[in-house]
């Protein structure tokens, strides 16, 4: 899905007309540069808050559409710029680069583009004296950007640090198939509590039945889409609904949910008949959890804990760890991550990642099942994880995944036997997020 696609027409139309969601995108992107993420700015942002109906979707849209291409854009706007801005105009490359991605992407009228750009750079004390460069700017980029873009390689907007590290893991062609992946919108997947209603919620809701189970629709809005009042689905990336299946028959056993929130691998093995309890360290998420779990009348212990000081009162037969990681195989659905992690962040999110495989498997029954897994496409995080854990516990041993567990979808269990998924994956049906899960059984006495 492209990014015009994303955004009706009369979205567009409602919101040329003023300067308000215009505001509310500058104020977004300002606070993802000063380290929120983007759910974070969107959930926090007062005048973006402020905003409704269409200026509202514009608004999110045009931020996302400039983070999306931030590289391609940023390549095109240095065209027209002599020299780096100072530090103190920040705020005028962030005004341009949502000039350039309503002119390029969005296909808003260059006069509104334009215009609305100058006048937002003459709001404020600091940028009133660049109106005359952003008018230039934004003027010229209307004119000659759509063909500069076109002839843009999808690495363009990836840092190098990032885009290496694929080729590094993937090869050359796997990584440009990635970046290729990057640049549009992911669709919206859904994850139905009971699967013999799938093919009955796929007709309601116009979507199609994947081969791994999931629903997926192009998008809409979730809280009036049929089944969401009755608790029937839940949305979650098909590639996010592998891990949990990799625990098999669940029914009746005790089963320790680590990282939880915001809760689709829960609400999974919950609907499959286990007794889940799910810890998780953050409040906020774990509320947005308890919601879910009441919308889909579906039952879990829900533990606001750290998994490395959490003391369980009895073993699991089996635990799923998601661990916290770097988030990259989501880039997709959040288009902030390349520009706001470094590899520095990875290598502390490796770190943390042993210490907590070595924390899950003390919480397991003998003979019982872990499944580690992470929503990164960084071997550091993930490949490089398995064998390093396999290495450290020598009582741990690997149980390989069969293609037949995931809907058949061969591609995406590598050598090892391990699930690796990459966006570029099912491409055809819109691909997938990244994902690598790895299925450990713990010794017997």
């Amino acid at each position: 899905m492209s990014e015009k696609q994303a955004t009706d027409p009369t979205v567009q139309n409602a919101a040329s007309d003023g300067l308000d969601a215009r505001r509310a995108s500058l104020d977004i992107i300002g606070l993802i540069a000063r380290g929120r993420s983007l759910d974070e700015a969107l959930r926090d942002c007062r005048s973006f808050d402020a905003l409704a109906g269409a200026d509202r979707a514009f608004a999110r849209a045009l931020a996302t559409a400039a983070l999306r291409r931030r590289g391609s854009i940023d390549h095109i706007i240095g065209a027209y710029i002599d020299r780096p801005l100072p530090p103190k105009a920040a705020r005028v490359m962030n005004i341009l680069r949502l000039a350039t991605a309503q002119l390029l992407l969005l296909e808003t009228p260059p006069h509104a583009a334009v215009s609305t750009a100058v006048a937002l750079t003459r709001e404020f004390r600091e940028t009133g004296g660049y109106a005359g460069l952003v008018n230039a700017v934004a003027r010229k980029i209307a004119k000659t950007g759509p063909a500069t873009l076109a002839k843009l390689p999808a690495r363009t907007d990836t840092p190098g640090w990032l885009w290496r590290s694929w080729e590094r893991a993937y090869g050359p062609a796997a990584a440009r198939a990635i970046a290729e992946a990057h640049q549009k919108i992911a669709p919206l997947d859904l994850t139905v509590k009971d699967p013999a209603q799938a093919e009955s919620l796929a007709d309601n809701l116009g979507a199609e039945l994947l081969p791994t189970g999931s629903l997926r629709l192009a998008g809409g809005d979730v809280q009036n889409l049929p089944g969401y009042e009755d608790g029937a689905w839940w949305v979650q990336d098909a590639a996010a609904a592998l891990p949990a299946r990799l625990l098999g028959d669940v029914s009746g056993k005790r089963v320790f949910d680590l990282c939880a929130a915001p809760g689709g691998k829960t609400l999974q093995l919950a609907a499959a008949g286990a007794h889940v309890i799910s810890v998780d360290k953050s409040a906020i998420r774990l509320a947005r959890l308890s919601e879910n779990l009441a919308r889909t009348g579906l039952s879990a212990e829900a533990v606001c804990n750290d998994v490395l000081q959490w003391e369980p009162k009895e073993p699991a037969d089996m635990l799923l760890l998601d661990a916290p990681c770097s988030a990259t195989g989501t880039i997709r659905r959040h288009p902030d991550i390349p520009w706001t992690k470094s590899e520095a962040d990875i290598k502390g999110l490796a770190e943390l990642q042993d210490k907590m495989i070595a924390r899950a498997k003390a919480f397991l029954k003998p003979g019982g099942v872990l499944i580690y897994c992470v929503c990164s496409l960084q071997k550091e995080e993930g490949e490089d994880r398995a064998e390093e854990a396999l290495a450290r516990h020598q009582d741990l041993a690997r149980v390989p995944v069969d293609p037949s567990e995931i809907g058949g979808l061969k591609e995406a269990v590598n050598r090892y036997g391990d699930l690796r998924t990459l966006p570029s994956m099912i491409r055809d049906k819109g691909g997938l997020d990244g994902f690598f899960a790895a299925r450990f059984r713990l010794a017997a006495d």
